[in-house]
């Protein structure tokens, strides 16, 4: 199971930057997994915020362009997620997300809270 840390609490106009490790199960192949980063808020979908090819540009929300930067070590086995300049509507728990071909793996998700 991924497992993802550095969640927790942010001023608006803050940071904070999560990482996601790929277990064993995944990691000898980490480099033919797409990795992104979703998030769901309360009372809404789960939603796309970043996702990662191995050797390709990451791709971005609409929402987050500018602000936030994901980006995979593929020698680590981890994807992370820079997020900068935070805003109340980021609040959500942040999930990672592992995917080759039909194969799926998420992670149990890290609370991001953005408040004053």
């Amino acid at each position: 199971q991924l497992v993802e840390s550095g969640g927790g609490l942010a001023r608006p106009g803050g940071s904070l930057r999560l990482t996601c490790k790929a277990p064993r199960t995944i990691t000898s192949e980490f480099n033919a997994h797409i990795m992104a980063w979703y998030r769901q808020a309360p009372g809404k979908v789960r939603e796309l915020v970043a996702s990662v090819g191995s050797g390709s540009t990451p791709v971005y929300a609409d929402s987050v362009k500018g602000r936030f930067t994901a980006y995979r070590d593929n020698s680590r086995k981890t994807l992370n997620l820079q997020m900068d300049s935070l805003k109340s509507e980021d609040t959500a728990v942040y999930y990672c997300n592992a995917q080759r071909g039909l194969t799926s793996s998420w992670g149990q998700g890290t609370q991001v809270t953005v408040s004053s």
